[in-house]
């Protein structure tokens, strides 16, 4: 089953309002073409936007519950009751923990925390950990990424004794759990104005509001000070790892956490930034986070335990630190091995028995792992475009993560299938469940039904958005250094994804990487030639040269700095045969 093509779209240009942005802003018009895709169109929207400052950031007690939450955290540690963090086992999960240890520790409170086995556990609260950490005396358990969907266990909690309060971004169902307090940027009944917070993101809110009833002031000591940039920056992780949209406070967090990251004295993260070979790279970014440093901290939740990442996170000490980057490397290099052995083969199962023409796919196998199958469902998913979902069986029972594409709601076809699942949950794009292996094949004819009557005319192509068509001529360092003002690019403000048309291949293009896998080769538009870089595409290399090495490329520009030589290169998303785009 070959990749699908790419429909390629280039979106609007309006010459007129380019020129008013860009003269406003005194910007390069490629500059205002990109705010304009990003739907930012008022100067003073656009300056912000450039600028993004810290005090952006909207104050803590604006999120619901989080005063209320604070009022009985700080309450709790005058009391000397002890306090136990309940956090996720995702990066997003694990810096949430690691911010509202670190401020109760500041403030002198007894506190634990509780991170569970991924593989032995699951997603979120359960009532065994409950039990045991009732049972370990503490008296106040405060969730971070998890429990909102919790009904059961908050009720096992309140019969526990516990004081339950639930900090989360998740999705919520018909109704909320019966907690102490909940914490969230979507309650219903209130209007919150920035809904795509993170988990971590969720829990430095709590940590700034306890932060500032500690020092009595808003304006809190210089240790509570030093500790809050430091937990930007743990939000920044956890945010960019979540995929959150990098908009709003988001951008906020993500601009100084990044900035922070470069200065921190925290032993954990300088360790994490020499063990991804990042001492030397300044200014980071959110891409070096995405690719380097969440994979790092995932892996142990993948494989084996999270509360090593929370104790990395906090340690003060630089040997342990090293200790443990050490460990994560080696958790993280099994992971891949997993994960490429794994790939190989669903995509010779989705091959071969019959799937092709399927509107989903549904994979399962007893010989994978139930801590990688979720990357590798992202990873088909995008290749063939179309929902899908692994199955890691184990005995009589199968751990599922699944991924979706634009248009196709995963969370809500799960819960159309749910009379054949033992449980589920997640979100549009991303999900959860466990099925029994007798009900596979049922699951697989639902889902496949579910995607066919949302896409009855076939799955639709697709669509690779081209922010602007440029002339390579003026593609120059100083043009990339201008582009790069609307940093930091991810979700919901992706990196510029340009065009080029009418290009000549100059000489033998050559593969490249590991199994050669990957392509370069120089392409040449009237008298400036460049070269192109195309990961993972070596197998279309015939494709590249069909028309006599006429070509046209959608591509995201990069400065290749090598030994003091800085030049822009082209890092192919897509390519076209043939001297004009095709374009919708």
């Amino acid at each position: 089953m070959p990749a699908v093509t790419k429909t390629w779209q280039l979106l609007p240009h309006d010459s007129a309002a380019i020129g008013r942005l860009a003269d406003a802003l005194r910007v390069p018009p490629i500059v205002a073409q990109l705010l304009l895709n990003r739907g930012v169109k008022d100067p003073e929207a656009a300056r912000q936007f450039l600028l993004a400052p810290l005090s952006d950031l909207l104050a803590p007690d604006a999120l619901p519950g989080v005063t209320k939450a604070a009022e009985r955290i700080h309450a709790a540690v005058q009391d000397k009751r002890k306090i136990c963090i309940y956090g996720d086992y995702d990066v997003d999960g694990v810096t949430g923990t690691s911010i509202l240890l670190q401020v109760i520790r500041l403030m002198g409170g007894p506190v634990d925390f509780y991170v569970p086995h991924r593989l032995e556990e699951g997603y979120g609260l359960n009532a065994d950990a409950l039990r045991q950490i009732a049972h370990s005396g503490a008296s106040v358990v405060v969730t971070v990424d998890c429990g909102i969907a919790a009904l059961a266990e908050a009720d096992v909690a309140r019969q526990l004794g516990l004081e339950l309060i639930v900090t989360d971004h998740h999705e919520f169902k018909d109704r909320l759990p019966d907690a102490a307090v909940l914490v969230h940027p979507r309650l219903p009944g209130t209007r919150y104005p920035f809904a795509g917070l993170s988990g971590a993101g969720v829990a430095f809110k709590l940590a700034w509001a306890l932060s500032v009833r500690a020092c009595g002031s808003e304006k809190v000591t210089p240790r509570f000070r030093d500790f809050l940039l430091d937990a930007v920056m743990l939000a920044t992780l956890g945010l960019v790892a979540d995929v959150m949209p990098l908009l709003g406070e988001n951008r906020v967090f993500t601009r100084h956490g990044l900035t922070r990251m470069a200065q921190t004295e925290s032993p954990g993260l300088k360790a994490l930034r020499e063990g991804a070979s990042l001492t030397d790279k300044a200014p980071m970014t959110a891409e070096d986070i995405g690719f380097r440093l969440a994979p790092r901290l995932n892996a142990a939740g993948r494989l084996g335990c999270a509360r090593l990442v929370v104790e990395l996170l906090t340690t003060p000490s630089t040997q342990r630190a090293t200790d443990l980057v050490r460990f994560l490397e080696g958790q993280n290099q099994q992971r891949q091995q997993l994960e490429r052995r794994i790939v190989a083969q669903a995509r010779e199962q989705a091959e071969t028995e019959g799937q092709a023409d399927a509107p989903a796919l549904v994979l399962a196998s007893a010989e994978w792992h139930a801590g990688v199958i979720g990357i590798v469902a992202g990873r088909l998913a995008e290749h063939f475009a179309r929902p899908v979902l692994m199955i890691a069986l184990s005995q009589e029972i199968g751990a599922g993560s699944g991924r979706s594409i634009p248009g196709f709601a995963l969370h809500e076809a799960l819960h159309t299938c749910g009379d054949c699942l033992l449980s589920h949950g997640g979100h549009a794009a991303a999900a959860g469940f466990k099925v029994q292996s007798h009900r596979i094949d049922e699951l697989r004819e639902r889902f496949c039904a579910v995607a066919q009557q949302r896409f009855p005319n076939g799955l639709p192509a697709p669509i690779l958005q081209l922010d602007a068509e440029v002339p390579l001529s003026t593609l120059t360092p100083g043009l990339l250094h201008d582009m790069e003002r609307l940093e930091p690019f991810g979700t919901a403000n992706h990196r510029p994804l340009l065009l080029a048309g009418g290009l000549q291949i100059v000489g033998e293009p050559k593969r490249m990487g590991h199994g050669e896998r990957h392509m370069s080769f120089q392409v040449r538009q009237q008298g400036t030639t460049l070269r192109a870089v195309a990961f993972g595409m070596a197998e279309r290399l015939e494709e590249l040269m069909s028309a006599e090495g006429k070509c046209c490329l959608a591509f995201r520009p990069k400065i290749n700095d090598w030994n003091g030589f800085r030049r822009v290169e082209l890092q192919v998303a897509d390519l076209q045969a043939g001297p004009r785009a095709q374009l919708t």
